[in-house]
């Protein structure tokens, strides 16, 4: 298996890239670092709004990679119990963005997530000259919030809010390049609602945070402001949407997606949708990129997608026994330093045949 960041940088690639270039990347031979400058030397044919990012803004495209690395361990944390893990062996996960499927529409999402708060994040820490502190003197007051001594309590915004816009727009703009301009079909109609469905599961749901102060604990006076979810919260609403996903056609007209099947409401911005059933995943399979399931670890007593029953598409599971070392008897010795024994621990497991 390839190290880990060439196979993310190698997907950052993949999703950013018009479909006739993706081949480019997969073609060059040796690994790229996670630097701006790297990945937009290697971009010479990216036009439009890439390219004025990597000319003018290189710090925005080095939160691009780090949102798309966040996007994947997410994606990889959210489906580490289904038959496709969200792999990030290069080649299999390359036959995976080509296809219309569910799982494609998972990972483009995530990903446009990923850059959005990667972006937001770095606003709020100082570290982009171009934003910083959300502006709230056009925002309404926030809303009350429950809670003893919270009566008739003066408010006023403050702090250090999120700036999702800046992060939604800069998400947008680099990730829906590909795209946007001259391109109907309905791959790219799907990518570019998939990717909106990623940016709203963070612009949809800031949460309001207060402080209070005052003397001896009173709450005179709150300061407020909004924060973004965390990423945690939004790969779980993710996998939501992907668990309902709307399967889709393309209209007569080219422009539009009209859901498949009889009384279906049309998907909203915020649902997933694909045009094409999933393979099994249970086989391995280059041109599907399924690895196949065979010798992952299942949980016998679930009847979850985790079960062995499910992950293992019915061939059975075998039970090994393997001894772990791990941190045992831990002291802590002032000041400060703790030392710990090492244990021998047996683990029963059980792995799909």
């Amino acid at each position: 298996m390839l190290p880990s960041s060439r196979t993310q940088l190698g997907l950052f690639f993949i999703l950013l890239c018009p479909a006739n270039i993706i081949g480019l990347w997969w073609a060059v031979g040796s690994p790229l670092v996670m630097d701006p400058n790297s990945i937009c030397r290697k971009t010479k044919r990216l036009a439009g709004k890439q390219a004025e990012l990597c000319q003018l803004e290189p710090e925005i495209v080095q939160e691009v990679a780090k949102g798309t690395k966040l996007g994947v361990r997410e994606c990889q944390y959210q489906f580490r119990f289904r038959r496709w893990n969200c792999t990030s062996h290069s080649k299999y996960f390359g036959k995976i963005l080509q296809q219309d499927i569910r799982e494609t529409a998972f990972v483009y999402a995530i990903t446009a997530a990923g850059v959005s708060h990667a972006i937001t994040q770095a606003c709020s820490m100082g570290e982009l000259l171009q934003c910083g502190c959300e502006l709230t003197r056009s925002r309404a007051p926030p809303l009350p919030t429950a809670g003893p001594g919270t009566e008739g309590t003066a408010w006023e915004w403050g702090g250090c809010g999120d700036d999702v816009q800046f992060g939604y727009e800069k998400s947008q703009q680099f990730m829906d390049a590909k795209s946007k301009k001259g391109k109907n079909d309905i791959r790219a109609l799907i990518d570019l609602h998939n990717n909106e469905a990623g940016r709203l599961a963070v612009r949809s749901y800031m949460r309001t945070e207060c402080k209070c102060h005052g003397l001896s604990g009173s709450c005179t006076l709150r300061t407020c402001w909004r924060k973004m979810p965390h990423f945690r919260e939004v790969g779980d609403r993710l996998l939501e949407r992907f668990n309902g996903a709307f399967k889709v056609m393309g209209g007569n007209d080219g422009k539009t997606l009209i859901p498949v099947g009889d009384n279906i409401k049309p998907p909203d911005k915020q649902d997933l949708i694909y045009s094409a059933d999933s393979p099994d995943f249970c086989s391995a399979n280059r041109k599907t990129g399924s690895l196949g399931t065979r010798g992952r670890i299942c949980n016998s007593t679930a009847m979850d997608t985790s079960g062995c029953d499910l992950l293992c598409c019915g061939r059975g599971h075998r039970d090994e026994t393997v001894v772990l070392e791990e941190n045992c008897l831990c002291r802590f010795h002032w000041c400060c330093v703790v030392q710990c024994r090492k244990c021998s621990v047996r683990q029963e497991l059980s792995l799909c045949v």
